[in-house]
């Protein structure tokens, strides 16, 4: 199987994704919407990660992305600050103590 790594480094990840291509309009659902459709597109992507990391780092509200919906990636975002929050915490309590 060819690894696709030089090649994303080269062109980006968008030029590999499944929904180039695709109507926008499908990953944009209107509020209470199905969101199924643009799901089953992202499934077996093989840059659904870049496309999910791409949304949390630049903060996008609204949309599927990397197979996500908008509260999908809340959760996440909620995740990783509670989870950097407890290793602050813990480095904290480690200098406190003289470790």
């Amino acid at each position: 199987m060819h690894d696709i790594s030089e090649d994303l480094e080269a062109k980006g990840w968008q030029d590999f994704a499944n929904c180039l291509g695709v109507d926008p309009d499908l990953f944009f659902p209107e509020r209470g919407a199905s969101t199924r459709e643009a799901k089953e597109v992202c499934k077996g992507c093989v840059v659904r990660d870049d496309c999910l990391e791409y949304a949390l780092a630049n903060g996008e509200k609204f949309g599927i992305w990397g197979g996500l919906s908008e509260r999908e990636r809340r959760r996440i975002r909620r995740q990783r600050a509670l989870s950097r929050r407890s290793t602050l915490d813990a480095e904290a309590t480690a200098e406190g103590l003289g470790a």
